[in-house]
This record gives C-alpha cells, structure tokens and sequence, in this order.
C-alpha cells in the first residue's frame, strides 16, 4: 500500500490546487482556533478572581447571578458561620462598579472595585504582597494587568510618580499594583480596604456584602462543613447561598456559559470553521478522483481491490489535514500573542486545545474523504474505456 507513495504524488502535481486546499483548510483550523481560544479566555478570565480568592467555602445571595451582577446579604450571616464546628475564620468581600477618569487623557471608563479587611487578605501574595497603602483613606491598588483605556497606570507607578484621580467623583491614590486580569465582565480591577470602599460606595447599607469567604480549620472535612453550614444558614432562611470553592467557580462559568450568547456564538463560529473545511477538502478530493477516475478504473482492471482504492483517497485527506494543520498552528499562535496583548485576556495555546483542534483537523478531512470516495467505487473500467 505504501510502497509507492500515490496518494502524494496525486496531490503534489496539481500545485495550485494543493495551495488553495492546504489554504481552505489552514483557514478553517484557524476558526476553530480562534474561536475556541476565545470561548476559553471568557470562561478563564470570568473565574479569575474566583479562583484566586483564598477560602474553602463561600456565601452569596440566591438572588446573585454574576460577578458583574452581585445581590448584597447580612453581613450578620457571615459571623454566625463561626458558630460552625470546622470554620477558623471569615472575610467579607465586597464588590461594585465605580467610574475611573484616566488621570492622562480624562476619559472615565467602569472598573471593578474589590473591598476587604486589610487585617483579613483573601488574595495570596503572588496576587498582591503589600496591603499597607490601602490602610490609608481614598488609597487604592490597580491592576497592572487592566485595559490600557484605564491609562498607563503601571508605568506612571514604576516611575516613582504620584498618581491621583477620581473614582466616582472622590478623589483617590494610587499606592500600589497587584496583578489579576481583565475578564469580559471587568475591563480593570482596584483593590482597597472595607473602609475606603464603603466611602466610595455611600449608597451601601453599612452590613451588607456580597461575598462571604470562609476559611476552614486545618484537616477539617470540607464537606462535613459545608452541611453543617448549610442547615444553619439556610434553615431558617432563604437569604444566603452556601458554595464550596468548586461551586463558586461554576456558579460563574454557568452564567456566561448558558445564561448568555457568548458562548453559543463562539461554539457556533467553531462549527462554522468545521463545515467549511469540509466542503472545502470534500471539494478539492472530489476534484482529484473525477480527474483521475480513468487511473483508478486502470487499477481496478488491473487487479487491484475497492479496499486499497479507497485507501489512496483516505491516505490524500490525511496529508492535507497534516498539511493543512501546521500553518494554522503557527498562525493562530501569533494571533493569540497579539490578542492576549491587545485586550489582556488570558488567551494561549494549550496542549488540549491543540490536540482537540487536530483530531477535528482529521476527522473534518477524513468525512470529506469519506464522501469523495464514493466516486472510486463507482469507477467501472466498462464504463471508462
């Protein structure tokens, strides 16, 4: 079967032809790249912070559907899961949107403000290693990793300059950076203290929140808590949510996966990418058997089965979906470079994307074999001569 290399001989003399189909095909690799490299970036950069908060166990508010859309509870809620055999200690977390004037060009853009007890962190170190400036009043944090609309923040503060601005209105420090990402729902991110974002948010009743983050015991047995948790807090009431950490992250990667179009878009934009290869492949195999049809009737005449016919158009898709693959590769790791710096979302080229993309790769080009090759089947050296 591969003594003589038919299959690359076929596809290798028409050179224009193989062009436009390794082309057609690095095209459709290249959308579903794309297009699942975006999915990805929206659920990563959506549960970002989630997972960066250090706590075993989390409430919220049933009525709480996102990040970007947090309903407050009691902060009365909170203190009596202390009562719980199992918890060590707990942290309000609060969070809201506030208008940011780029303090160089003076347009105002909304960026997530994320409000804790200084004494209590929930971020680890690699985070965020210096909380002392947000003891301090109207002093905040930026995140280094924001949009740039938010202005050259990072760079102003490595210069040693003093950077001062407005946050909705009040006039606020810079005194530190951390590093945590923008996201889809979230184009920037400031960290203060519980103090500084009660100031900034007036409006807040004094004893609500929006997260409860909860610290266990060391060798506690989470789930044994989590239980526990759950039939103190939510017996008597419905006004609190109790989460695992797990549960956390989902709670927000099911928002954007089924509760908004984003993903079915990107999803479909990766179908689209699939079929389009196909028909382009189908094409172009379809093209090569009708051209060469009297070669294969020659061969069949000659002795030789249906079984190593077939396996000749099946080895040419093979090729042109190795072929086809590489540059697209290559290409939609550059576009994800210029991406990830572009917009600052966590987009990269993963080992299990690229191997989900390859098998598609095959599979799309191997389904366009399967139907061009009908077209050897029928090849009758009857007919043919």
């Amino acid at each position: 079967m591969f003594a003589i290399p038919l299959a690359w001989l076929q596809l290798k003399r028409e050179k224009v032809r193989l062009l436009v189909a390794l082309a057609g095909i690095g095209f459709a690799v290249i959308l579903m790249f794309i297009q699942f490299g975006f999915q990805d970036a929206l659920f990563d950069s959506a549960v970002s912070l989630h997972r960066n908060i250090e706590g075993d166990i989390f409430l919220i508010s049933p009525q709480s559907t996102a990040l970007i859309a947090m309903e407050q509870f009691p902060q009365r809620r909170l203190y009596q899961s202390l009562g719980v055999s199992g918890v060590e200690s707990v942290s309000p977390l609060y969070l809201g949107f506030a208008t940011w004037r780029n303090p160089t060009n003076r347009k105002t853009r909304q960026i997530l403000v994320i409000g804790f007890e200084p004494d209590n962190p929930i971020f680890n170190q690699t985070i965020v290693s210096n909380l002392a400036p947000i003891r301090l009043p109207d002093t905040v944090l930026f995140d280094r990793a924001s949009r740039e609309e938010f202005g050259p923040i990072g760079e102003l503060f490595d210069q040693q300059k003093v950077v001062t601005t407005e946050l909705s209105g009040r006039r606020v420090t810079v005194g530190g950076l951390f590093k945590l990402g923008a996201s889809f729902g979230a184009d920037g991110n400031l960290i203060t203290s519980d103090i500084n974002f009660l100031r900034l948010f007036g409006q807040r009743k004094i004893g609500q929140l929006d997260v409860g983050v909860i610290r266990l015991q060391p060798g506690a047995d989470r789930e044994q808590v989590l239980k526990r948790l759950e039939a103190t807090l939510q017996e008597s009431t419905k006004d609190v949510r109790v989460l695992s950490k797990e549960g956390f992250v989902e709670f927000e990667r099911s928002y954007w996966a089924s509760s908004t179009a984003i993903g079915f878009i990107f999803t479909l934009g990766a179908a689209i990418g699939f079929v389009v290869g196909t028909v382009i492949v189908y094409q172009i195999l379809y093209t090569d058997v009708s051209d060469h049809l009297a070669e294969y009737a020659t061969l069949k005449a000659m002795g030789y089965r249906n079984l190593y016919l077939l396996s000749v158009v099946f080895q040419e898709a093979f090729i042109l979906a190795i072929m086809g693959y590489i540059p697209g590769l290559l290409f939609s790791t550059g576009l994800y470079n210029l991406t990830r710096n572009a917009t600052s979302l966590p987009i990269y080229m993963t080992t299990q994307r690229s191997l989900m993309v390859f098998c598609l790769t095959v599979i799309m080009c191997m389904m366009s074999g399967a139907i061009a090759v009908r077209r050897v089947q029928d090849a009758d050296p009857a007919d043919i001569f």
